[in-house]
């Protein structure tokens, strides 16, 4: 079987920084690290390879810098990744995203089941696994925090939705977004590392997917930020008096002032 692991290079949420005045996030000076969420559909991906012997192929779209992203999935387990970069693709929202992405699968030609995290935590959109599988014509099964394998061939997929837990029974090719709650990361090995170091990874520029221009980067993105800006910080210090039992109703009776009881 192949797994695709889908992953995306984002700016460390520890030294993130923002423009107030651009509305967008100082990505320049700022560490990367990849999307947290992403690292579990890595692991739910890596813990099928070793019971189905499955290849793993990570697939990421970014700047060159982002190779570094794909060898520590290699670091991880996975057997290989190729990157997407070129400038043109700057800019693109989710639409356009999934259009690229969808082109690079389709070079890599055959695939079982392709793993995304559920969401990224830079965009927080969670369009991009549900919109990659519309692209590719496959079912797309969202929220996954347990999959298992039943003896007719069939995975059998627990979905976390609020409250409720669903079960779905499905048969390859598909799609996942994997929750944080399913599992926790492997940390690398010393011979992942190694074999990491030594590990070629492919640059796929727009050229080489074949895509049309007028459907990737800020040409292809019909979306757009009308404004964004932090939340101002308010905060306050009331000194409270009196007894326990003083103290209690004080509270209360700021809290019914602020509308939150």
């Amino acid at each position: 079987m192949k797994f695709i692991v889908c992953i995306k290079q984002v700016p460390d949420p520890k030294t993130v920084r923002f423009d107030e005045e651009k509305g967008t996030l100082i990505r320049e000076g700022v560490q990367s690290a990849i999307n947290p969420y992403d690292l579990n559909a890595l692991e739910e991906a890596l813990s099928l390879k070793n019971k189905l012997n499955a290849e793993v192929v990570t697939l990421s779209m970014g700047p060159p810098q982002a190779t570094e992203s794909i060898k520590q999935t290699i670091a991880m387990g996975a057997d290989s990744g190729v990157l997407l970069s070129d400038r043109k693709f700057a800019g693109s929202d989710t639409l356009a995203t999934t259009y690229i992405l969808s082109n690079a699968i389709k070079k890599l030609e055959s695939f079982d089941i392709i793993f995304c995290g559920k969401q990224t935590v830079d965009g927080d959109t969670a369009q991009v696994g549900p919109g990659l599988a519309a692209r590719l014509g496959i079912p797309s099964i969202t929220f996954v925090r347990k999959i298992e394998i039943s003896e007719d061939g069939f995975f059998i997929l627990h979905r976390e939705m609020e409250d409720h837990i669903y079960v779905v029974k499905a048969k390859p090719p598909f799609l996942v977004t994997v929750c944080d709650s399913a599992n926790t990361p492997r940390l690398e090995t010393l011979r992942g590392k190694m074999k990491a170091n030594k590990a070629n990874i492919p640059l796929w520029d727009n050229n080489f997917l074949e895509g049309n221009v007028e459907m990737i980067g800020l040409d292809g993105s019909p979306t757009r930020v009308a404004g964004a800006s932090i939340p101002p910080k308010k905060t306050q210090k009331v000194m409270l008096e009196g007894d326990d039992s003083q103290r209690v109703d004080f509270m209360i009776n700021l809290l019914r002032e602020k509308a939150l009881l």
